[in-house]
Order: C-alpha cells, then structure tokens, then sequence
C-alpha cells in the first residue's frame, strides 16, 4: 500500500484572502495601534509615530530577509542586545605592510611568540579556569 506524502510543509495555508494568519496578525495589530494613535493624537501630530509603527507592522508581514521571517531577525537582534558579550583583546596584531612588525618577525621576538604551541599543562589550566568561572555563576543564582 502507498501513502501520499504531504509536500510543501513549510508553507504556511492563506486564511484570510491572500494573507497567512501571521500577516493577517501583523497587519491588523499594526493597523490597530495606528487607528489608536490617529484618534488619540490626530493626523499631523500621529503621523511621526504611525509612520514607522506602520512600516515595522508591514516589513513583519511581508519583508524576508535571507529567504526567513523577519521576525527571526527582530528576536535575534533583541536576544543580542539583552545578552552578556565577551569581549577579547588580542596585543600585537600583525599587519603585512607594517615595516617595524616585519623587522621584529625578522628578529625572531615575535616569530616565536607566534609559534608557541598549546602545551597539556596550558591546556589543563585553561579548563581549570574555565570550571572555576563557570561554579561560581551557578553560586550566585
């Protein structure tokens, strides 16, 4: 016996005429906050917030960036915003046109610095470290 496999999963079904139940979402809940500051504050005055109220509402519904919701972009940039950063300073960046850098590689000072390996000792104090950080945010929750 053979079973018809659905395709087109990801595709969402047109509920509302030619919208999806996600656009439909996002225009009339733009559309409604709009009409709300059009009756609280007028036409001239709420125009400055409708303006971009309206285009936000519509690039949710309609505007994908990379083939994905934007949606997906908006919670990405959020997340991004609201999260710790690890910020990492690296000394000595080596540039080629850089005639004093080329000289000290020439005289071996940096060469050997860059060449050093990761030995297991490094390695074993490193993770040590990184325990260590990482029981000590688990104590202040």
């Amino acid at each position: 016996m053979q079973f018809k496999v659905p395709q087109f999963l990801d595709i969402e079904d047109k509920i509302f005429g030619p919208f999806t139940f996600r656009q439909f979402v996002y225009l009339a809940g733009g559309a409604g906050i709009c009409f709300v500051l059009y009756k609280l504050m007028g036409l001239f005055l709420g125009a400055l917030p409708i303006i971009p109220i309206a285009g936000f509402s519509l690039a949710l519904a309609f505007y994908r960036p990379n083939n994905k919701p934007f949606i997906n972009m908006v919670e990405a940039s959020a997340k991004y915003i609201v999260q710790d950063k690890l910020y990492i300073w690296k000394k000595g960046k080596i540039h080629k046109n850089d005639k004093l850098t080329n000289e000290a590689m020439l005289k071996g000072g940096m060469h050997q610095e860059r060449e050093q390996k990761l030995t297991g000792s490094k390695l074993k104090d490193l993770a040590w470290s990184l325990d260590v950080l990482d029981m000590s945010s688990h104590k202040d929750n």
